[in-house]
């Protein structure tokens, strides 16, 4: 009897085992297959081949939000906050967007992110504006009705589908570039019809942009002379290469005065690289501050 104990035991603990393989593992395949795939980020300038085969649309100047079927995230991963009415209701499927106010209102936008579901009522102005689906198994050209009828049956007014145009041709884009450009917006953005949502930088997606903007960290604040005196000069920021760039362009008085902090992220816009491959004519743009506030 005392020996059948111990046998006993072990089969229970053989069993427990295998009910754990067969429930277990095959729930947590499931939920790692379910998650969207890391961003897919763009490049910039003209793509090649030909133009015909892209979709264009503006390239909105907003938060980037990612909705994973459960949450609304960041580019990096942190949770939005966002106020539960604005996500109640949302499909089950993945979804990539801007959370967006309006042309030229990027800070305005950050600050309502950042803040949350303590900026309640400042969410009423805000949509989220949906340009991809990542889970989505087809093409671009596919996932482009497919986000149209998504969107369309879920019924929510600040739930939208960017607008995406087929390109007819190289005059027509330009056209089209010169009029979001002279109504306020940044720029394009082109998608190829083929193209399948995979993590990282694409060559499949571009921004088309009358000016280039890169993002660097703020390592010292340099000193202003003149009527600067006192205040601010420049900033000395650290690009990813590790190589440093003065921003003494761009600032206002007021950032002057209370200068981003070291360590803040930064965007700058340029015109093209100079013979040792630093951007040329860099001017400060604004603070990247749009990652959400830890509530508390």
């Amino acid at each position: 009897m005392h020996r059948i104990l111990p046998s006993l035991r072990a089969l229970c603990w053989m069993a427990l085992h295998v009910a754990v393989l067969v429930v277990v593992l095959p729930a947590l395949a499931w939920s790692a297959a379910a998650a969207p795939p890391a961003p897919m980020l763009a490049g910039s300038g003209m793509p090649g081949g030909d133009i015909r085969d892209y979709w264009a649309s503006e390239k909105l100047d907003g938060v980037r939000g990612r909705w994973n079927g459960r949450t609304l995230q960041t580019r990096s991963g942190n949770r939005i906050d966002a106020p539960a009415w604005f996500v109640a209701g949302w499909p089950g499927q993945p979804m990539d967007g801007e959370l967006w106010i309006g042309r030229g209102r990027f800070d305005e936008t950050s600050a309502v992110v950042r803040r949350g579901r303590d900026a309640d009522a400042d969410w009423r102005r805000v949509r989220f504006m949906v340009f991809d689906l990542p889970t989505h198994p087809g093409s671009f050209g596919q996932r482009v009705p497919a986000m149209r009828a998504l969107l369309r049956d879920a019924g929510i007014a600040w739930l939208q589908p960017v607008e995406q145009r087929r390109v007819a041709d190289r005059a027509a884009l330009d056209l089209q570039l010169k009029a979001v450009v002279a109504a306020g917006g940044e720029g394009l953005m082109l998608h190829h019809d083929a193209a399948f949502y995979r993590s990282g930088r694409s060559d499949q997606l571009v921004k088309l942009k009358p000016h280039d903007d890169a993002e660097a960290v703020v390592v010292a604040h340099l000193p202003g002379n003149g009527k600067y005196t006192g205040m601010l000069g420049a900033l000395l920021v650290e690009l990813p290469d590790g190589r440093r760039l003065r921003l003494g362009s761009g600032l206002s008085d007021a950032q002057r005065r209370d200068p981003p902090g070291l360590g803040a992220r930064v965007t700058y816009r340029y015109s093209g690289l100079t013979s040792t491959g630093l951007p040329r004519f860099a001017r400060f743009l604004r603070v990247r501050d749009d990652e959400p506030l830890v509530h508390r």
